[in-house]
Protein backbone atom coordinates (compact mmCIF):
# COMPACT_ATOMS: atom_id res chain seq x y z
CA UNK A 1 0.00 0.00 0.00
CA UNK A 2 1.65 3.60 -0.98
CA UNK A 3 0.84 6.75 0.64
CA UNK A 4 -1.54 7.84 -2.03
CA UNK A 5 -3.93 4.59 -1.51
CA UNK A 6 -3.84 5.85 2.88
CA UNK A 7 -4.52 9.15 1.96
CA UNK A 8 -4.28 12.08 4.33
CA UNK A 9 -6.92 11.30 6.79
CA UNK A 10 -4.86 8.43 8.88
CA UNK A 11 -2.11 10.69 9.85
CA UNK A 12 -2.22 14.51 8.86
CA UNK A 13 0.38 15.73 10.69
CA UNK A 14 2.68 14.08 8.92
CA UNK A 15 1.56 16.43 5.98
CA UNK A 16 2.20 19.42 7.95
CA UNK A 17 5.87 21.58 7.50
CA UNK A 18 8.31 20.48 9.62
CA UNK A 19 8.99 22.58 12.86
CA UNK A 20 12.44 23.83 13.80
CA UNK A 21 14.06 21.69 15.78
CA UNK A 22 17.13 23.81 16.75
CA UNK A 23 14.87 26.60 17.76
CA UNK A 24 12.51 25.19 19.86
CA UNK A 25 14.95 23.44 22.17
CA UNK A 26 16.45 26.69 22.69
CA UNK A 27 13.49 28.28 23.35
CA UNK A 28 12.61 24.76 26.00
CA UNK A 29 15.93 25.77 27.70
CA UNK A 30 14.84 29.53 28.38
CA UNK A 31 11.68 27.83 29.54
CA UNK A 32 9.64 29.69 26.95
CA UNK A 33 6.61 28.48 24.52
CA UNK A 34 8.38 26.59 21.81
CA UNK A 35 5.49 27.97 19.79
CA UNK A 36 6.29 31.59 19.65
CA UNK A 37 9.28 32.53 22.33
CA UNK A 38 7.19 34.96 24.42
CA UNK A 39 5.08 33.19 26.76
CA UNK A 40 5.99 31.20 29.71
CA UNK A 41 6.55 27.20 28.97
CA UNK A 42 6.43 26.70 33.14
CA UNK A 43 3.92 27.28 35.16
CA UNK A 44 5.69 26.83 38.25
CA UNK A 45 9.10 25.21 39.30
CA UNK A 46 8.27 22.02 36.56
CA UNK A 47 4.44 22.34 35.83
CA UNK A 48 4.20 23.04 32.40
CA UNK A 49 1.01 25.47 31.38
CA UNK A 50 -1.90 24.33 29.92
CA UNK A 51 -1.61 26.85 26.88
CA UNK A 52 0.84 29.76 26.11
CA UNK A 53 -0.01 33.06 27.36
CA UNK A 54 1.17 34.67 24.73
CA UNK A 55 -0.06 32.40 21.59
CA UNK A 56 -2.64 30.03 23.02
CA UNK A 57 -0.44 26.85 22.29
CA UNK A 58 -1.90 23.89 23.88
CA UNK A 59 1.18 22.91 25.76
CA UNK A 60 -0.44 20.01 27.59
CA UNK A 61 -0.22 17.41 25.52
CA UNK A 62 3.82 16.68 26.70
CA UNK A 63 5.06 13.22 28.34
CA UNK A 64 8.46 14.17 29.64
CA UNK A 65 7.29 12.01 32.40
CA UNK A 66 10.68 10.51 34.12
CA UNK A 67 13.12 11.75 31.21
CA UNK A 68 14.25 15.19 32.84
CA UNK A 69 15.13 13.56 35.88
CA UNK A 70 17.17 10.87 34.71
CA UNK A 71 18.83 13.22 31.95
CA UNK A 72 19.66 15.93 34.75
CA UNK A 73 21.09 12.93 36.72
CA UNK A 74 23.21 12.04 34.38
CA UNK A 75 24.48 15.06 33.09
CA UNK A 76 25.23 16.00 37.29
CA UNK A 77 26.93 12.85 37.64
CA UNK A 78 29.07 13.13 34.80
CA UNK A 79 30.30 16.34 35.27
CA UNK A 80 30.67 15.89 40.19
CA UNK A 81 32.12 12.60 39.70
CA UNK A 82 35.51 13.48 37.89
CA UNK A 83 35.57 16.88 39.81
CA UNK A 84 35.57 15.24 43.09
CA UNK A 85 38.19 12.77 42.19
CA UNK A 86 40.00 15.64 41.09
CA UNK A 87 39.86 17.66 44.16
CA UNK A 88 40.49 14.82 46.53
CA UNK A 89 43.52 14.11 44.58
CA UNK A 90 44.58 17.43 44.40
CA UNK A 91 43.93 18.73 47.64
CA UNK A 92 43.12 15.85 50.06
CA UNK A 93 40.41 18.41 51.93
CA UNK A 94 38.96 17.03 55.33
CA UNK A 95 36.01 14.44 54.75
CA UNK A 96 32.93 17.00 55.90
CA UNK A 97 34.18 20.34 54.02
CA UNK A 98 34.43 17.53 50.33
CA UNK A 99 31.06 16.22 51.47
CA UNK A 100 29.98 19.72 52.11
CA UNK A 101 31.03 21.20 48.99
CA UNK A 102 29.81 18.58 46.38
CA UNK A 103 26.43 18.09 48.52
CA UNK A 104 26.16 21.61 48.13
CA UNK A 105 27.19 21.41 44.41
CA UNK A 106 25.46 18.76 43.04
CA UNK A 107 22.00 20.22 44.61
CA UNK A 108 22.48 23.21 43.11
CA UNK A 109 23.72 21.55 39.57
CA UNK A 110 20.36 19.37 39.95
CA UNK A 111 17.76 22.35 40.43
CA UNK A 112 19.52 24.52 38.02
CA UNK A 113 19.37 22.07 35.05
CA UNK A 114 16.23 20.75 35.73
CA UNK A 115 13.53 22.68 34.83
CA UNK A 116 15.10 23.56 31.58
CA UNK A 117 15.80 20.10 30.59
CA UNK A 118 12.23 19.21 30.86
CA UNK A 119 11.90 22.25 28.90
CA UNK A 120 13.65 20.97 25.96
CA UNK A 121 11.91 17.46 26.19
CA UNK A 122 8.41 19.75 25.92
CA UNK A 123 10.22 21.47 22.88
CA UNK A 124 11.63 18.13 20.98
CA UNK A 125 7.82 16.87 21.57
CA UNK A 126 6.45 20.09 20.10
CA UNK A 127 8.92 20.22 17.11
CA UNK A 128 8.60 16.49 16.05
CA UNK A 129 4.24 16.42 16.60
CA UNK A 130 4.67 13.83 19.22
CA UNK A 131 2.09 12.84 21.57
CA UNK A 132 -0.73 15.03 19.88
CA UNK A 133 1.09 18.15 19.55
CA UNK A 134 0.55 17.84 15.51
CA UNK A 135 -3.13 17.31 15.71
CA UNK A 136 -5.38 20.00 14.11
CA UNK A 137 -7.81 22.24 15.86
CA UNK A 138 -10.96 21.53 16.31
Amino acid sequence: MTNTELGTTLAPELDAPLRPVKRSILRGWRRRCPQCGAGDLMEGYLKVRGTCTACSEELHHHRADDGPPYLTILIVAHIIGPLMLWYFEAFRPEPLVFVSLFCVGGVSMCLYLLPRIKGVIVAIQWANRMHGFGRAQT
